[in-house]
């Protein structure tokens, strides 16, 4: 990018312009990643004026092994076969979220893949008993890939499932299934089943009935920059309309995952396939193939130019548990706000505990991990509303009066 374009933008993003589509390609084509850092947080702290890192004390908990879809770029179901596929049972899954409600838990995920076996009526009589036994924790889960999996299974339209599972205790949707949103791109990820309309559809709904959820963005796989920004475009619209997300969280995709579970059953459970190209080749969609996950250098640009097209969706989201804990303190100089955290069980990232990430972390170590990168912890719950606000940051000189840790 020459100096010229680099000052426009640059003046686009300091006059509180909103940026265009070629914006946003513009801002990917450029290696200058002090500089976009230097601009999505100058974006980030003119949303949340202050020096101030939101997060949340949550588990996951997994409900079943086995998952109908086998995603390209998920462990669930693939090559699994029918062992692991018996879903949890009511009684079982309240004992096991209670065991993991410790250190003051104050949200629990629920991952719910797509299971043939169950019927509708389990899901509002779960939401109901762990509710009765944890009345103080909020439970989110049930993205719009799964809740559009109900309307084809049960009959019933999505209006109506909603309504009956926040009847239930459910207070959030997750954000998940969105992946990215362009046809192409999802026809090669095995992503046919729920679009684009199908999903943006059930947010809608969610919105309207005064639902806030998240959103996400899985990038680093076949996807070009152009798919990224169209994806951040399309949701920035349907903000413009509904004003009902709360955060967007790029998450980032793990091929060391996709390559093991590659090859088995299940609709889309196909890696994405193809010979290599030299280095520098432009490929098609249908013949690029990942070879290795994006780059922490990727990432960061990623939240960065997330945090300068997105300006109507309030926080931008850190997944530390898939990023790492120091790309994760990194990332809150590129535009993020908010640290997303435990995926204790959840098999739809890498895993943690080979790659040297914790499953999860407790408070005093997120506290830890905020202070550390010299933001102001604020503790937060499922709709973003603050429970607790903590103390700034040591100074310099009393960090260095005590060993700090230090993380890969």
């Amino acid at each position: 990018m020459d100096a010229g374009h680099k000052r426009e933008l640059e003046e686009k993003v300091y006059a509180g312009v909103r940026l265009s589509r070629a914006d946003g390609t513009a801002l990917y084509a450029s290696d200058d990643l002090v500089w976009l850092g230097r601009l999505a947080h100058h974006r980030r702290t003119g949303a949340n004026a202050d020096d101030r890192v939101l997060f949340v004390v949550n588990r996951q908990l997994r409900l079943t092994d086995f998952c109908a879809a086998g995603c390209a770029y998920c462990a669930f179901g693939s090559g699994r076969g029918a062992e692991g596929a018996a879903p949890m049972p009511v009684e079982e899954a309240v004992r096991h979220a209670t065991e993991l409600a410790v250190d003051g838990l104050t949200q629990l995920d629920l991952v719910n893949p797509l299971h043939p076996a169950l019927p509708w009526r389990h899901y509002p009589e779960l939401l109901r008993a762990l509710t009765a036994a944890l009345p103080d924790v909020r439970l989110t889960g049930f993205a719009a890939t799964e809740l559009h999996w109900l309307e084809k299974t049960t009959g019933l339209p999505a209006d109506e499932i909603l309504d009956e599972l926040v009847a239930a205790g459910l207070t959030s949707l997750s954000g998940g299934g969105a992946e990215i949103f362009d046809p192409e791109v999802r026809r090669r990820l095995g992503l046919d089943d729920c679009s684009w309309e199908d999903w943006s559809r059930i947010h809608r709904l969610a919105h309207a009935k005064g639902i806030g959820t998240p959103a996400t963005m899985r990038f680093g796989h076949v996807e070009e920059a152009r798919h990224r920004v169209d994806h951040v475009l399309r949701l920035r619209e349907l903000q413009d309309e509904t004003g009902g997300f709360t955060s967007f969280l790029p998450l980032r995709y793990e091929h060391d995952l996709a390559v093991a579970s590659a090859g088995g059953g299940g609709h889309g459970s196909g890696q994405p396939t193809g010979a290599q190209q030299p280095t520098g080749t432009p490929q098609p969609i249908e013949t690029r193939q990942p070879t290795e996950t994006a780059s922490p250098a990727e990432s960061l640009k990623t939240f960065a130019v997330s945090r300068l097209l997105l300006d109507n969706v309030p926080h931008l989201g850190c997944c530390w548990a898939t990023q790492g804990r120091s790309v994760a303190q990194l990332a809150l100089n590129f535009g993020v706000d908010d640290l997303a955290g435990a995926a204790a069980g959840d098999r739809a990232g890498h895993d943690r505990d080979s790659a040297g990430t914790p499953a999860a972390l407790s408070r005093e170590e997120l506290l830890q991990l905020v202070w550390d990168a010299d933001f102001r912890p604020v503790e937060r719950d499922s709709r973003y509303a603050v429970l607790r606000e903590y103390d700034a940051p040591p100074s310099l000189a009393e960090r260095r009066a005590e060993p700090q840790q230090v993380w890969a």
